[in-house]
């Protein structure tokens, strides 16, 4: 085997913390990027707190996962003897690989599918957009509208599925990551086709059932939001929708203005946020960020009255962009793609705390995250910019690895992932790195 080197009451509108040691998806256990029970260092460089370093062949912007000491990571690699000098057209080889939590060493690596990509993708896009999901006894990893497969945790294929291949906007390509909940596989395929919905059992891949989607193109993850009347499977587009994850029957829909959807929901058990891009100066919608109380039923865009009772708020003056919000110690933290600007919004009422140009960034692709009763932004450069929680704007300090970070992060066992674009580095406390020395230095080449 070949190494690589490198959470209404106040309460209610913290969300969900996550006290696993394991990170199972995008955004985390429960899809909200919150973590509690499970720090890991506030501070760190090149130099400090840095475990190990892994180079990760090819392109992804897929987050890692973490189950059971093992790092799950999607890759598609260009093969490099193609002639042509366009990665995005070049045959690929779409790959998983498992790395050691401890020491970054591989314990395995799986090539899914190699061939020529069926549809294009936008240059800074890639064919391993999406993170895949686990359940802590088999992974499952969906490489658009390349397949999806399923491995059980030493690497052996269990079953694959082919769910068709679409046009994209623009060749955009794709990023939506599937969900796994009580048994099922949930995957949101939005195109410039048939989009659609669609429930798989886990175990074998087998369609229990779909449902038809009047959408256009859209690359938001979706969400099972376990609020406190019902389970729900929130998904985003022109409008939000939500669905029994058992039966697929929908809910109710929100209207958010026909705009594309690229952030996902986020969800505390009584408030749930969800939103789209500002598109108004080109054709489209003007996007905006929306809070629903559970019980919804039907359209509740609006009510008798113009005011729908399962709208807590709503704005048109913070859409949202790549990066997913993050609800935490009753605030809403928004990203802005351009501009490194983060916006602080009350979770109860929706008002304004503050809008304010973070020093140093100049833009926010990858999602924020809590942990240690702090509010991370990880900027497109490498910087991971840490605030105090709160109405008041405070930058407690801004932490720098060098490098294009674009892909969501992981957290599990007290340590920090963060996919660059080509390699992945583990943030630890020394004692933890110490005791993971045994296992291997960390620092290794393929």
């Amino acid at each position: 085997m070949k190494p690589r080197l490198t959470a209404f009451a106040l309460a209610a509108l913290t969300a969900l913390p996550a006290f696993a040691t394991d990170w199972p998806q995008f955004r985390g256990p429960n899809g909200n990027n919150v973590v509690d029970g499970d720090s890991h260092p506030l501070s760190w460089s090149e130099s400090e707190n840095v475990a190990w370093k892994a180079d990760i062949p090819g392109r992804g912007w897929a987050a890692p996962v973490i189950t059971g000491g093992k790092v799950l990571i999607a890759t598609a690699v260009p093969d490099e003897e193609a002639e042509g000098g366009d990665d995005r057209r070049r045959p690929q080889r779409w790959e998983l690989i498992c790395l050691d939590l401890e020491s970054g060493d591989e314990l395995w690596s799986k090539v899914a599918k190699a061939g020529v990509p069926t549809v294009g993708t936008h240059r800074d896009n890639t064919y391993a957009s999406e993170t895949p999901v686990t359940d802590g006894e088999r992974v499952y990893v969906y490489f658009g509208m390349t397949g999806l497969y399923c491995y059980d945790l030493d690497g052996n294929e269990v079953w694959q599925k082919d769910l068709g291949t679409y046009r994209m906007q623009a060749d955009w390509g794709t990023s939506s990551s599937p969900v796994l909940h009580d048994g099922r596989l949930f995957v949101q395929v939005d195109s410039e086709d048939q989009s659609f919905l669609v429930a798989l059992d886990a175990d074998n891949g087998e369609e229990l059932w779909r449902e038809d989607r009047d959408e256009g193109s859209n690359w938001s993850t979706p969400i099972i939001w376990k609020n406190s009347l019902r389970t729900e499977l929130v998904t985003g587009g022109g409008k939000f929708r939500s669905y029994d994850p058992a039966s697929g029957e929908l809910l109710w829909t929100l209207d958010v203005g026909g705009s594309r959807s690229s952030a996902s929901p986020a969800a505390t058990e009584e408030l749930l946020i969800v939103g789209a891009e500002d598109r108004s100066r080109r054709g489209g919608g003007r996007g905006g960020i929306f809070a629903v109380k559970p019980g919804g039923e039907g359209d509740i865009s609006s009510g008798e009255d113009g005011q729908s009772p399962f709208l807590l708020w709503g704005s048109t003056e913070t859409p949202l962009g790549m990066s997913s919000p993050l609800i935490y110690d009753g605030m809403v933290y928004v990203l802005t793609r351009r501009g490194g600007i983060v916006h602080a919004l009350d979770a109860k009422t929706g008002e304004q705390a503050y809008r304010e140009r973070v020093r140093g960034a100049s833009a926010f692709w990858a999602s924020p995250w809590a942990v240690g009763g702090k509010v991370l932004l990880p900027d497109d450069r490498g910087g991971v910019h840490v605030l105090e929680p709160g109405a008041e704007f405070t930058l407690v300090r801004t932490n720098t690895i060098p490098g294009r970070l674009w892909a969501s992060t992981a957290v599990g066992d007290g340590s920090l992932l963060l996919r660059y674009e080509d390699r992945l580095i583990c943030v630890r406390e020394p004692l933890q790195q110490a005791k993971a020395a045994p296992r291997g230095s960390g620092q290794t080449t393929r």
